[in-house]
């Protein structure tokens, strides 16, 4: 099967064209609008993994490795359209115009940072495993009965196609070709669990014969592949032809979270050869006449000075209250929960 799934691709390792389908479309506009997002949201997870290891941030995702993957992605999306992110996926939310601040905020144990700005549809983070692909396909549905022409997006991860939820979000799009994306970012990893250990399946895409609808096997680190793949994805919903199941290959730079040691599970050696996107895209710039130092400067500055105010506004807010782990989950606590949060908050004060 893996022979009837290529991975496709815009770029190789070095920046140069192997395919010439959509040249025309790749202009000055677009590559630097790729650059940006990703040079950004690299900048933001940095930060954030720094701002962990001093204590002023909970447990972190970090994406760096994905960055192409989810900022082609997004910059695919129309404004009205909907996002269902997991943990991992805030390169992606960023890009689609949440606040650095409430993303931070999100990481700080606030819940103000579910918050979606009031221009765009983005649903809190999934922390289950793939529980937000029926959620896109009933907003999609949504959309659909009222004839509008927006569409949604699903992101999980390689781990998720083995729950149930995966199957059912993407059985019921297939079965009423609702307008959704269902976007996989294949990193190798499901958390500690290697790809090959956790399916027998030799790719994510071939997944959809299954339910009658395409599949799409793409270079995840090639920013030009995810961005035009993705977009003719989002044509084909918006045309009534229902769901595609895409599957960006990448990899996870770092660790699964900041909780975890990838070095336990994970050869040294193993993704050394892979080409970060980041620098795919720099060649690529450098090869066909893009690259611009004084620009890059400019929004590498301008990129500092954004996160430094970002992370002056999510300090300003208080630290969060334990007990709206407990208080907001029923209208009236029950009498188990309600035992349980006594237990933990005296446990928290024998501390």
């Amino acid at each position: 099967m893996e022979e009837n799934y290529p991975i496709k691709r815009i770029i190789d390792d070095h920046g140069h064209f192997v395919d010439s389908t959509f040249e025309n479309e790749i202009d000055e506009k677009l590559v630097k609008e790729l650059y940006y997002h990703m040079l950004r949201v690299r900048t933001f997870d940095r930060k954030a993994i720094n701002l962990q290891r001093q204590g002023r941030l909970g447990t972190y995702a970090p994406f760096e490795g994905q960055e192409a993957a989810q900022v082609g992605s997004a910059l695919a999306l129309q404004p009205d359209d909907w996002v269902f992110p997991t943990y991992r996926d805030h390169g992606a939310t960023i890009t689609f115009g949440k606040s650095m601040t409430r993303t931070f905020l999100y990481w700080n144990g606030r819940v103000e940072g579910c918050v979606a700005p009031p221009d765009r549809n983005i649903f809190p983070p999934a922390v289950p495993i793939a529980t937000q692909l029926p959620h896109a396909a009933g907003a999609a549905w949504a959309e659909k009965l009222k004839g509008t022409q927006n569409a949604s997006i699903a992101y999980f991860g390689d781990g998720a196609t083995s729950e149930g939820d995966f199957h059912e979000g993407i059985n019921f799009a297939s079965v009423f070709k609702v307008p959704v994306v269902f976007f996989n970012q294949n990193n190798g990893y499901a958390i500690s669990v290697p790809i090959e250990k956790q399916m027998n399946s030799k790719t994510v895409a071939q997944k959809a014969v299954a339910y009658g609808i395409p599949g799409v096997r793409i270079d995840g680190n090639d920013c030009f592949a995810v961005y035009f793949e993705t977009k003719q994805a989002f044509n084909h919903a918006r045309a009534g032809h229902g769901p595609t199941l895409i599957e960006a290959v990448t990899w996870r730079k770092g660790a699964h979270t900041t909780a975890d040691d990838p070095s336990k599970y994970r050869p040294e050696t193993q993704g050394k050869d892979i080409v970060d996107p980041m620098t795919r895209l720099e060649l690529f710039m450098k090869n066909y006449g893009y690259w611009d130092e004084q620009w890059i400067e400019e929004v590498k500055e301008k990129t500092a000075n954004e996160i430094d105010l970002a992370v002056e506004e999510m300090e300003k807010y208080p630290a969060s209250n334990v007990e709206d782990v407990f208080d907001h989950v029923f209208a009236e606590m029950p009498p188990q929960l309600a035992e349980q949060k006594e237990s933990y908050l005296a446990h928290l004060e024998r501390r």
